[in-house]
């Protein structure tokens, strides 16, 4: 899709694919530093983060309330979390805004954003999105509920229960499934009888949509319509964003055991991120030696926050039982 059928001003598709880089640099940062030792684990967006950044891009950052799930690294860093803040959970270190590591990377929460926290559990962050958009309509407010989840979590109770509440009360949230076809190793033929996620939407009364996740435009327009769709009180919107996983489902995995390796290879050749790529540069809104400086420039962020967060302090032991026990005064 063009991006000036979606209304995108040529600046802001550069920054889309800035972000989109960020987040993969990253993310293979956080890879390498697992294989050498230094941080525990590793739950990846790669392969996401078109559909990622053109969603987040859609959302009013610090309004709407945005509930992710634990691959959207491009979500965040859309609504401004911080390469150092994302470094500094996965070393779990006491500056941590998520959670003073003590949770797991990737449970991605910032209150000044409007990013909230989801359980390690897939799919509890589905019934507390709906509740943020019970709260918003009962109240007037003019903002959604964002909250987002992979293709294995829409096979959860939550997701039906949550669904179902937000249709009948015809609720603004949007329901945004990641679909890479692998709920860890099951393939989304053993997980789902029906063609397609977004067709369940029906039977909850919403509004769904299919989209290919490796385009941030096409993702950013449905985005932005079943926003716009919410605040005008017509309900929620369950959109199903197609995009490919090219690494392990985590840092604990190993994908060779039952995925067809040349399946990802075809994968790794459509890779959005290269897509992005060409068409800034066929499109003339940036020429090669100013490409080469923002791809440097965000390796240097990337430096930055790996070596900021290495150096960090880890949280005192003495805290070990805050937030779990009542302290004594």
């Amino acid at each position: 899709m063009d991006h000036r059928k979606a209304s995108l001003r040529d600046e802001e598709v550069i920054q889309i694919y800035r972000t989109m880089y960020l987040a993969r640099k990253l993310d293979e940062r956080q890879w390498m530093l697992n294989r050498t030792g230094k941080i525990p684990f590793v739950i990846s967006c790669q392969g996401h983060e078109a559909a990622q950044v053109g969603a987040a891009w859609a959302l009013q950052a610090g309004s709407d309330a945005v509930l992710p799930y634990y691959r959207d690294l491009g979500v965040v860093l859309t609504l401004g979390v911080s390469p150092r803040d994302i470094m500094l959970a996965a070393f779990a270190k006491a500056e941590d805004p998520s959670s003073g590591g003590r949770q797991m990377p990737n449970h991605f929460s910032d209150p000044t954003l409007n990013i909230f926290t989801q359980s390690s559990p897939t799919g509890s962050q589905i019934p507390h999105a709906v509740g943020f958009a019970w709260a918003f309509k009962v109240r007037g407010e003019q903002k959604v509920a964002f909250v987002s989840f992979g293709d294995g979590t829409s096979n959860q109770g939550d997701f039906h229960e949550g669904l179902n509440f937000a249709g009948v009360h015809r609720l603004p949230v949007l329901a945004f499934v990641e679909n890479n076809t692998y709920a860890i190793s099951v393939p989304y033929h053993k997980q789902v009888a029906s063609k397609t996620i977004a067709e369940r939407a029906q039977s909850y009364g919403m509004e769904g949509v299919l989209v290919d996740g490796s385009d941030p435009f096409l993702v950013y327009e449905a985005v932005k319509n079943a926003r716009e769709r919410a605040l005008e009180g017509l309900g929620g919107t369950l959109i199903e964003a197609r995009v490919s996983r090219l690494v392990p489902h985590s840092s604990d995995d190993d994908d060779r055991t039952y995925r067809d390796q040349k399946e990802l290879e075809e994968e790794k050749a459509r890779d959005a991120l290269g897509k992005m790529r060409t068409y800034i540069l066929d499109k003339s809104l940036i020429d090669d030696a100013a490409l080469e400086q923002l791809e440097k420039d965000v390796m240097d962020i990337v430096n930055d926050a790996t070596a900021y967060a290495e150096r960090a302090p880890y949280a005192d032991p003495s805290t070990v039982k805050r937030y779990v026990y009542a302290e004594a005064e």
